[in-house]
């Protein structure tokens, strides 16, 4: 869980200084205030990215050469783990971990796995399949430990073949040693991703169920990216004349798909905007179910931009019991102070209430909203 966050230059956020940091906390403020720069802030810690730009150079506050951002993560046992990220206008990252330097993302994710629902959480659904692998290798990076090394030699199998693929003078030794290598590396990486889908599945059925009772059954498919009848070997085999004359490599887990389904049908064409949410939030809070059931359970930290919007009280409320029963830290947006008012189960504790104002975040007592504490700015 996240303890302490210190926010240096991350767009309007210029100092900001974050300390005892509870299970859930609510930011509420003016579009434009900085309240979602704080979450972007989080995200930062996690991928050393921000989950709305691409560009490191749109993210840090005009005029400044970098923008850092400072957390403390409370693990299981009690110890407290230090983790930093700056990022510079070239693009140039330093990442630390318990004060030494790091060079992979990937040490970052597995101290602290984050998950955002936001608006662009839609395209989950509605978006390009490469979205929904993405979603899926997130959960089984942190759960299949073999996943990471065999979807890194993936990468460069492919990447290889495809470009002998493109040469004009193809050695076929060569396309041949590289193809096997792929095959390998397929199969492993497609064995991750199916044992994870088989833990999903039926948490992510419970989830939906809690969530959205008025529909029918709430489901998942998996396609793994080639014919599941034949050896991955046996489909590169059968489908290499078209990768030569096309230059690249056509069936794969490259090409592997989640479909989600309601009563049978796709849940993109047949939920309205709100049910879409839902599912959404399903899918992703079964992500932190999953992670809650292994041999060495792990929590992750949710990040939900606006959560009442599109949602009605009732719809809102459940996720919010959901959220509380998971026991995952939550950050929390909206633009009123009691748009979440009510929302939260009576019998947990109360989220931590910040005023964020034109890049000034400013802890709010619950018990008494008149009465505002400013939240160490180091200004």
């Amino acid at each position: 869980m996240l303890t302490r966050l210190d926010i240096y230059n991350v767009r309007n956020l210029e100092a900001v200084r974050l300390h005892g940091l509870g299970r859930a906390c609510v930011l509420f403020g003016e579009n434009g205030s900085g309240k979602t720069s704080v979450l972007e802030a989080i995200h930062m810690l996690s991928l050393a990215r921000s989950f709305r730009a691409s560009s490191a150079r749109s993210v840090i506050r005009h005029g400044e050469p970098h923008c850092t951002v400072y957390g403390e993560v409370a693990q299981a046992g009690g110890a407290v783990r230090a983790l930093g990220v700056q990022r510079e206008t070239s693009g140039m990252a330093m990442l630390k971990v318990a004060g030494r330097p790091v060079r992979n993302v990937s040490s970052l994710v597995a101290e602290l796995p984050v998950l955002v629902i936001n608006a662009d959480s839609f395209q989950l659904l509605v978006g390009p399949p490469a979205g929904r692998r993405r979603f899926l290798d997130w959960g089984v990076f942190h759960v299949e430990h073999e996943f990471f090394p065999a979807w890194q030699r993936f990468q460069r199998c492919i990447k290889q073949r495809n470009t002998l693929l493109r040469r004009d003078k193809l050695c076929p030794e060569e396309l041949a040693a590289w193809t096997r290598d792929l095959a390998h590396a397929g199969e492993r990486l497609t064995g991750c991703r199916r044992r994870y889908f088989d833990q999903l599945v039926p948490v992510f059925g419970e989830v939906a169920a809690e969530l959205l009772p008025e529909c029918d059954a709430v489901g998942l498919r998996f396609r793994q990216g080639w014919d599941a009848s034949q050896p991955y070997e046996a489909a590169l085999a059968a489908t290499e004349s078209s990768d030569r004359e096309q230059g690249y490599t056509h069936v794969g887990p490259q090409r592997a798909e989640i479909v989600v389904t309601v009563g049978g049908h796709s849940a993109a064409d047949t939920l309205s905007r709100g049910q879409q949410k839902l599912v959404v939030c399903a899918l992703k809070l079964a992500q932190g179910h999953v992670l809650r059931r292994q041999e060495r359970p792990m929590t992750c930290s949710y990040l939900i931009d606006d959560l009442p919007s599109e949602l009605d009280a009732t719809h809102t409320r459940r996720v919010c019991e959901q959220l509380q029963a998971l026991g995952a830290q939550v950050f929390i947006t909206c633009i009123a102070e009691d748009a979440m008012t009510g929302m939260w189960p009576a019998a947990a504790v109360p989220p931590q209430l910040f005023h964020v104002e034109q890049g000034q975040v400013t802890a709010v007592d619950p018990a008494n909203p008149g009465a505002a504490n400013a939240v160490e700015d180091g200004q």
